[in-house]
């Protein structure tokens, strides 16, 4: 993660928007644990609703949708190949733990970024994460009157 300035200093209402935007998926997370979808289903909900705001807001709920855009494929892969193994149509093997130990790791770094990115913006501080950051700059542009 990279730490960043914006050209104005966000308000506090901006700025626990912004940071809510993360929490979102954390609480999606927590209530949907097994569906992956519930993650990136909270988290556009909370981006839709949110689309007018100022910059700050906008660009914060649009890198939380793409975090979770980036990892609801492995984590959906990971949860169909679980449900084929409870299933008794496949069973599990080396490929398997191997690929359940790396969704693991992903989701933990993915899961302690934004609590971290949480945290930063709701203390009006910018934070870029490596790959999702760069994305977030091409889609979300500021408007001309900020």
């Amino acid at each position: 993660m990279r730490i960043a300035e914006f050209l104005y200093k966000p308000s506090f209402s901006e700025a626990e928007k912004a940071s809510n935007a993360y929490v979102m998926s954390l609480v999606a997370l927590m209530a949907g644990l097994p569906l992956p979808i519930m993650n990136l289903v909270a988290t556009l909900i909370f981006f839709l609703a949110n689309k007018r705001e100022r910059f700050f807001v906008r660009w914060h709920c649009t890198q939380a949708l793409l975090s979770q855009l980036l990892v609801l494929p492995f984590n959906s892969f990971a949860f169909w190949w679980t449900v084929s193994i409870l299933m008794h149509t496949r069973v599990p093997d080396n490929n398997y733990v191997a690929y359940m130990i790396t969704i693991i790791a992903i989701n933990i770094v993915e899961f302690s970024a934004t609590i971290y990115a949480a945290i930063k913006t709701r203390n009006r501080t910018h934070v870029e994460w490596y790959f999702v950051g760069p994305l977030t700059h091409l889609i979300c542009k500021p408007d001309t009157n900020e």
